[in-house]
Order: C-alpha cells, then sequence, then structure tokens
C-alpha cells in the first residue's frame, strides 16, 4: 500500500519573544493503514493521537522548535511511546518550552522511512537555526514547516531568526526541488515548488 498524506488542522497560541497569537496549525500524518510519521505535533496531543488512531507512530518529527508547533510533542509521545525528532540547532528554543525532555536529533541528509516511502530531512535554517524540511520524492511532496509558504519565506522578525539564512535555504536547497512538488506548509494552504520560485526576488527587495 502506497503512503499517503494526512491533514489535521489544531489551535492554540504562538508565544515568540514574550508575545502571544492565537494560530491555526497543520499537522501532517505520513503513512499507511499500519503506520505514521506525525509532523509537529501541534496543540492538541488527544485530538493527534486519536487521527494516529491504532497505527505505529514511528516518530514525531519536529520542523523547527517553536512553541506552536511543539507543544502536543511530549503528551503525545507518551500516550504512544514514540521518539521526537528535533535538528540539535533548535535545542535552546525547545528546552525554553520543555526543558525536562531531551529529544533525538535529526542530521541533515537523514532518511526517514515510514510504509515503505522515504523521508529526506533538508536542514533549512533561517526561520530558525534547527528549521527542517521534509522532502518525499513518492509522493511528489515537501513539508516545509514554516520555512516556505504559499506567497513567500516565512517570518524572520524575531529572536534566532535571520532572513538572508533563510532565503538562501529556500534557494539552495528548496526550489532545486522539481516543480510539480506540492509544498505542505505549517499553517495554511498548500502551494507547489514551481508556483513560488519564480517570486524569489521579490521576497528579497521585500525584505523581511
Amino acid at each position: 500500500m502506497t503512503a499517503r498524506i494526512e491533514r489535521l488542522v489544531t489551535s492554540g497560541t504562538f508565544e515568540p519573544d514574550g508575545d502571544s497569537w492565537e494560530v491555526d496549525n497543520n499537522v501532517w500524518l505520513i503513512g499507511d493503514d499500519r503506520e505514521v510519521i506525525v509532523i509537529d505535533a501541534a496543540h492538541d496531543a488527544a485530538a493527534i493521537a486519536a487521527a494516529v488512531g491504532d497505527r505505529r507512530l514511528v516518530g514525531i518529527v519536529c520542523t523547527h522548535a517553536h512553541n506552536d508547533h511543539i507543544n502536543a510533542a511530549p503528551a503525545l509521545a507518551a500516550r504512544t511511546r514514540s521518539p521526537v525528532l528535533l535538528h540539535p540547532a533548535d535545542a535552546v528554543l525547545w528546552k525554553a518550552v520543555h526543558p525536562q525532555l531531551e529529544p533525538w536529533e535529526l542530521v541533515d541528509g537523514e532518511l526517514l522511512t515510514v510504509a515503505g516511502t522515504g523521508l529526506y530531512v533538508l536542514h533549512t535554517p533561517g526561520h530558525s537555526p534547527g528549521s527542517v524540511c521534509l522532502y518525499v520524492p513518492e509522493l511528489e511532496a515537501l513539508f516545509s514547516g514554516d520555512t516556505l509558504f504559499e506567497g513567500g519565506p516565512g517570518a524572520t522578525a524575531r529572536s534566532f531568526s535571520d532572513f538572508d539564512t533563510l532565503i538562501a535555504s529556500i534557494r539552495d536547497r528548496l526550489l532545486t526541488l522539481p516543480a510539480n512538488t506540492t509544498v505542505h506548509t505549517g499553517h495554511g494552504g498548500t502551494t507547489t515548488i514551481g508556483a513560488e520560485a519564480p517570486h524569489l526576488d521579490d521576497w528579497i527587495a521585500r525584505g523581511h
């Protein structure tokens, strides 16, 4: 059975630099009827566990460690006895939210496998130091977290973010992917690499 992509939208707060914003997050599940990977356990561990159902949860992958993307990760891990995976460059952000749990380290170029399908880890710093995207060639899909959205790059007007680094990550690591790759984002709707690539110079001119 070919792996499939499922989306769950959860709601809660994003709390950067002492502020607080109400946000809706995309939680992505990739797998089949037997096993699944969760990307970004946001806000509601019970709802995510219900979406997983009786499948084996291979791992909980964090695209980055802003609180709205990880706040349900420890509870989901405890429910399912699954590992939490995060790039180590985001350790300082992770520990600000979850000082008691040490996640497994994601490595650039690492291959994760679920339901016979490979997910390649791409380190794409900028929105945060340890931001990653997951590229799934078999599904013509990219899971971009908050690195790339429909209409441009993620925000960088906060601590541990850098616009020039983010632009370099998008240019060198994402826009080189096939144009028909669907971009499944951390918030909002999907887009494609082909739809976004022509606008790189506009984003640079616009700045952050």
